[in-house]
């Protein structure tokens, strides 16, 4: 990018531990400035070749002991963590945020453009989902206590945080209306992509469904298993997170249920490429896994919320031939879309080509493009 090549530019993520959607899209951007800096509150990737060869600042929280164990227990820490980090050097920040990097405070004359995966979650949209489900183990009942008397002060800084911010970029529609409604902020949709070519194409489907993800409740593994327990329909349930929910849910399925553990991301592609179709069941604001399911060629059954309607809001005379929807998530209603579904022909080679909206290409370019001409004008709107 030649506009941008007397820049010195700052990438800035939440954390750098697990992997999912938001770190997916981090490395994307990593890709795209390949000399710019790398800040996080914390870094536990190592060995992974993204990062190889790049200069990564961490906060104080690096040298807690256990930090990486203890990262969801300490969300009164890293806003503190984030506005330590000395950023006064650079021309352009970018901050990945779903939680507290866009804290970061930066010189007046530096632009901090937020690519916002989620207003956060556990002070917003979902505090009381996260309240009713705390994961802190013997210390729930303490943080049940206290998280009441501290969610206010913690509302009002992140709001203050978001102020801080020269423009926002959301990941969805759902995302840029919570924005909207929480930060009091304007901003702009650039969807998450894939490589779609780096998906192998697949024209035979076996008699399978296929569903992949971290074992947490409100990714809805449970509602397969129930699903399925009662259907006897062949399911492949794949997941890295063995935990309490884990074994439960293993021990609670029946024969026609096959769980594959700690498998590749090939492993993945392949199981999900021979699906008959990609089960999605939770809400999401943007999950790419259903992109990546198309551009093997498979169909999907989604949850009619969010990001899943997003996808077909455009008149295209195709797309009614790559999704089905269920509107609750019953085993009732994902039970009728099954029947739906196998009531219907799907055409794969349309699938495919759909995927290519969501195409690595197009989300360079998006945010190229959107980048330089905010680097030009500093008058960027609220």
């Amino acid at each position: 990018m030649e506009q941008l090549k007397d820049k010195k530019i700052a990438l800035v993520a939440d954390w750098i531990k697990d992997w999912g959607g938001a770190e997916k899209v981090f490395t994307d951007i990593m890709k795209i400035f390949p000399d710019a800096d790398i800040f996080s509150s914390v870094f536990y990737q190592f060995g992974n070749p993204d990062f190889q060869n790049r200069r990564i600042f961490v906060s104080f929280l690096q040298k807690i002991p256990f930090a990486s164990k203890i990262n969801k227990m300490i969300p009164f820490l890293r806003p503190y963590a984030f506005e330590s980090l000395d950023l006064s050097e650079y021309d352009i920040v970018i901050s990945s945020s779903s939680a507290e990097s866009k804290w970061i405070i930066t010189k007046p004359e530096t632009l901090h453009i937020c690519y916002c995966h989620t207003p956060t979650r556990y002070f917003w949209s979902h505090y009381f989902e996260y309240f009713n489900r705390l994961e802190f183990g013997i210390l729930n009942p303490i943080a049940k206590l206290v998280m009441p008397y501290f969610i206010h002060s913690l509302r009002l800084w992140d709001y203050c945080a978001a102020q801080r911010v020269d423009f926002f970029i959301a990941n969805s529609q759902n995302t840029k209306n919570r924005i909207a409604k929480y930060y009091r902020r304007n901003s702009e949709i650039i969807y998450p992509s894939i490589d779609v070519n780096s998906f192998p194409f697949n024209n035979s489907k076996k008699n399978y469904y296929f569903y992949v993800w971290r074992m947490i409740p409100y990714k809805k593994f449970e509602l397969l298993v129930d699903t399925f327990n009662e259907n006897w329909k062949e399911l492949i349930l794949a997941t890295a997170t063995n935990n309490k929910l884990y074994k439960k849910l293993k021990n609670k399925s029946k024969s026609n249920i096959l769980w594959k553990f700690g498998i590749t991301n090939e492993e993945v592609r392949s199981y999900m490429g021979e699906a008959k179709a990609l089960i999605f069941p939770p809400e999401e604001d943007f999950w790419i896994v259903p992109i990546e399911a198309m551009a093997c060629g498979t169909p999907v059954i989604a949850f009619a919320k969010w990001w899943a309607l997003e996808t077909v809001r455009d008149k295209n005379p195709r797309l009614p031939s790559t999704w089905v929807f269920f509107n609750e998530q019953t085993v009732e209603s994902l039970q009728k879309a099954i029947i739906e579904f196998e009531s219907r022909e799907f055409d794969y080679h349309k699938i495919r080509e759909y995927s290519y909206n969501f195409d690595i290409l197009n989300f360079n370019k998006n945010l190229t493009e959107l980048i330089i001409k905010l680097s030009k004008n500093q008058d960027y709107p609220l």
